[in-house]
């Protein structure tokens, strides 16, 4: 069973977070960019999960952009993109690991209060929900993109969450 001393709910993002790259893995990078009208491609899909929690966890929580261009390529509303899926994975690894420390960092206490910055006013385990459901909302979107792209072999169910991110009270 896997142990952390990170809040439960911060457990659950990175087990959501694992099985987001477990959606993705072994996509080609030619489908990488592809746009099924009315969908997104898997490359603005990764670009705007990592926009989100860049602007979560590090811009709203710590007044930091590290990647400036996904607030152009990938943010909500924005102008339809198809950026390339290695280069978004790149970006989104910089910022999952930029956020890690800060969200290490977070207590019970803490998830009651505010997420900082300008946006919609909201509580930092709010945010921590939100971005984890957005996830599970775009993983089944990349699957079934992948799907209707003629991929085989994708993963069916929620991985391995008993040993992974076991519940645990926070």
């Amino acid at each position: 069973m896997a142990t952390s001393a990170a809040h439960p709910l911060v457990d659950q993002l990175r087990f959501t977070r694992s099985e987001f790259r477990r959606g993705l893995r072994g996509t080609p990078a030619e489908d990488g960019v592809r746009r099924l009208e009315p969908m997104n491609s898997i490359g603005w899909i990764v670009a705007h999960m990592a926009w989100h929690e860049q602007r979560y966890w590090l811009t709203r929580a710590q007044d930091i952009i590290l990647r400036p261009e996904l607030n152009e390529i990938a943010r909500t509303g924005g102008p339809a993109t198809t950026p390339p899926l290695r280069p978004m994975l790149a970006a989104w690894k910089d910022v999952t690991e930029a956020a890690d420390p800060w969200l290490d960092g977070l207590r019970a206490k803490d998830l009651t209060g505010p997420l900082g910055g300008t946006g919609p006013r909201r509580t930092i385990g709010s945010a921590l929900q939100r971005v984890t459901y957005h996830y599970w909302f775009h993983t089944g979107e990349i699957l079934a993109i992948r799907q209707v792209l003629g991929h085989r072999r994708l993963p069916e169910y929620v991985g391995n969450i008993d040993d992974e991110a076991p519940y645990r009270a926070g």
